[in-house]
């Protein structure tokens, strides 16, 4: 049996798919399904019923999950201590919400670079939370505390939010502003409840997922968008609208322990503690 079959068992049984379960790992839904069909045969179970809806865990699969997931935290906790070994150089992975690496953290990065030549960055615009625990990233900055024990959670600032627009919706009467929404699937966002509350019956005139298009909608002066404050004060175009006062998100710095002994992953980490709360200020 080889450890890689297991990758391959792993992220078929998150996905659901062989095409969502190659894209995960980067590779082509054959190569998923023989990887897959190799580990069955080495162990001489079947692990996965195949099904027109996608491939569903067996009971067997079931059963193997556990130690399946031990054995890949086991793999990420060796390369981790590896990687403490290495000096100032290598590369270190940052996972971030896209809008605060594109306009906070990106500016900030050619004086790292200038001190510490041989460490190479690999960005992650955070769509979806990287595993760190798994080693997908080396540190993460979330908006919000972390909820697994098993990662250093730091808190960096705190990041402020209030209500933005043209100078057009400045002159117009609050009862008439139109406003810029999110979408159902982030019922839970607390940026969505704070706007649905506060605009009432007024008309969410558009709609989104990504706080970059809201940003861009405002720029253009579609509506008045929810931003925080960060990112809003790097277009000239918007301008603050009276709101009520809206709540802070504390912005957390993330990493596992075994990481953080890495000369290059905590030279990054000194970096951004030092400099990023001053440029949230």
């Amino acid at each position: 049996m080889q450890w890689d079959d297991v990758r391959y068992f792993l992220a078929l049984a998150r996905e659901g798919s062989l095409s969502a379960g190659a894209r995960t790992l980067g590779v082509e839904h054959s190569t998923m399904s023989r990887r897959v069909g190799q580990l069955e045969a080495a162990l001489g179970l079947r692990l996965f019923d195949r099904l027109p809806r996608g491939w569903q865990l067996t009971q067997e699969g079931e059963n193997l999950l556990p130690q399946a997931l031990a054995l890949e935290t086991g793999m990420a906790g060796m390369l981790r201590a590896a990687s403490a070994q290495h000096a100032l150089s290598g590369q270190v992975r940052l996972t971030a919400p896209p809008q605060l690496l594109n306009h906070v953290l990106l500016p900030l990065l050619t004086t790292f670079r200038q001190r510490y030549p041989d460490i190479d960055l690999t960005l992650l615009g955070e769509q979806r939370r990287a595993r760190l625990e798994q080693g997908e990233a080396d540190l993460a900055l979330r908006l919000d505390e972390a909820n697994t024990p098993e990662l250093i959670a730091r808190p960096l600032a705190k990041v402020g939010y209030a209500l933005y627009g043209t100078t057009r919706w400045r002159e117009t009467r609050p009862g008439e502003r139109l406003f810029i929404g999110f979408d159902d699937s982030l019922a839970g966002m607390f940026l969505k409840r704070w706007l649905d509350q506060h605009a009432g019956e007024r008309r969410v005139a558009l709609r989104g997922n990504d706080l970059d298009t809201h940003f861009q909608a405002a720029k253009q002066g579609l509506a008045v968008a929810l931003l925080p404050h960060f990112l809003a004060r790097s277009a000239p175009e918007l301008i603050q609208l009276d709101s009520p006062p809206t709540p802070d998100k504390t912005l957390y710095l993330l990493m596992h322990p075994d990481v953080r002994r890495a000369p290059r992953v905590r030279a990054l980490a000194d970096f951004i503690i030092d400099a990023l709360p001053n440029a949230l200020a």
